[in-house]
């Protein structure tokens, strides 16, 4: 007797699993339907275009200063503080251009999460509905987590999540 309230222990957890509904979903592909996720792109894009403009412009007056330095500088006449000031000139202008390009980073990255947070809870809400809805005890997200075999009792919920996204 103990030793089928030992088996019957042991096995419980196991029929247990046997029952669990298992759903897929591949959130990236449902995230490449959405028609907010261009229209967040479009707004990114501009933005950088504007950083790309402006960081010519940057470009461009060191460049000039660079120019103006060579020449200077190959002038023997020319006294050696004014050849250190435009050096000087010069760094600080390389300075300005790395940190440009550092902060232009940082606000695309920014801009970008901004963008694509709503996008994503509003998919991952969709994603929990649908679990909801089939009586899923578990959903995975194969464009999140490798999965390496799906068998034919998962059931992949892509369809039920791209429907409640009215896709």
């Amino acid at each position: 007797m103990k030793r089928f309230l030992i088996i019957a222990m042991a096995l419980l957890p196991l029929m247990a699993m046997a029952q669990a509904r298992i759903g897929i979903v591949n959130s990236q592909q449902l995230f490449e339907l959405m028609p907010e996720k261009a229209a967040a792109e479009a707004q990114l894009k501009a933005l950088s275009d504007r950083y790309h403009a402006e960081y010519e412009m940057l470009r461009g007056e060191f460049d000039k200063k660079y120019a103006d330095y060579q020449t200077v500088a190959a002038d023997a006449s020319t006294p050696e503080t004014i050849k250190e000031r435009r050096m000087q000139e010069l760094q600080e202008g390389d300075q300005k251009m790395r940190e440009f390009e550092r902060q232009a980073a940082a606000d695309l990255d920014a801009k970008r999460t901004a963008l694509t947070k709503p996008l994503t809870d509003k998919l991952q809400a969709a994603i929990r509905q649908a679990g909801e809805q089939g009586d899923f005890d578990l959903v995975l997200d194969t464009a999140v987590t490798p999965v390496a075999y799906v068998g034919h009792r998962a059931v992949d919920i892509t369809p039920m999540v791209k429907a409640l996204l009215g896709l």
